[in-house]
């Protein structure tokens, strides 16, 4: 962002010496009307998004916002920063889901989340793949921390068997994500019949042995990152 220097910072006064370069200077709080702006931008481009996906223009979600285009790109520079913001902001509110499911009684918040995040990948299908390898790794981590605790709990309580692993409920959600973007808006609902019957197989699943093993943390992050070529 451009723009003249501050008088005092123009230049510098004789005095201490300053502190590191490495020392970021406290970040200027936005206006009100910049802050509202933002949230305007923002809720405009998940609605937006849920309804043509990401190949909307930017100048859709600015009328939808009710702010010119240019409001927009000054606070997200490209299409893709906005929706890495607004798959960042979902990732957020589906771990603080899955941090409140961990005080559900008797192993039942795991079948909660579930529920929770098929309906959340339904409302935003749009962009919902953008979960998938978003910048933000220590989000995609900390949910990923959160379902691993209430699949142990789950377990636990007698609600899903124990050769069950974290992988094959990430592959689960997987599969949620494939039936929401391909039912679409025909049968939006088709995804809550397939998590039933996964949640009914859950308690009794019995992995056979020469079943390949179950997609590790390590691969996990190969996949969200693209990184398909490295070794496991």
């Amino acid at each position: 962002m451009t723009g003249h220097a501050r008088p005092e910072e123009a230049e510098p006064a004789p005095g201490p010496v300053p502190a590191p370069e490495s020392q970021d200077p406290p970040a200027r709080p936005l206006r009100r009307d910049a802050v509202r702006n933002h949230q305007l931008v923002v809720q405009a481009a998940r609605e937006v998004l849920s309804e043509f996906g990401t190949d909307a223009s930017m100048e859709l979600i600015a009328s939808r916002a009710g702010v010119g285009v240019g409001t927009v790109y000054r606070r997200f520079p490209n299409k893709e920063a906005l929706v890495d913001e607004i798959a960042g902001q979902m990732l957020r509110e589906l771990t603080e889901v899955a941090r409140r499911a961990l005080a559900l009684p008797d192993g039942s918040g795991l079948e909660t989340f579930l529920r929770v995040i098929g309906r959340s990948l339904s409302e935003h299908r749009g962009y919902a793949d953008k979960l998938v390898g978003h910048s933000k790794v220590s989000c995609v981590e900390l949910l990923r921390d959160r379902i691993a605790e209430l699949l142990v709990q789950a377990q636990e309580s007698g609600r899903v068997a124990g050769g069950v692993e974290l992988g094959d409920i990430m592959a689960l959600i997987w599969g949620l994500r494939g039936i929401v973007e391909t039912s679409g808006a025909v049968v939006p609902d088709a995804w809550r019949r397939h998590l039933d019957i996964q949640l009914a197989g859950l308690r009794t699943a019995r992995v056979p042995q020469d079943s390949p093993p179950a997609v590790t943390r390590a691969q996990l992050r190969r996949i969200g990152t693209g990184a398909a070529d490295e070794d496991g």
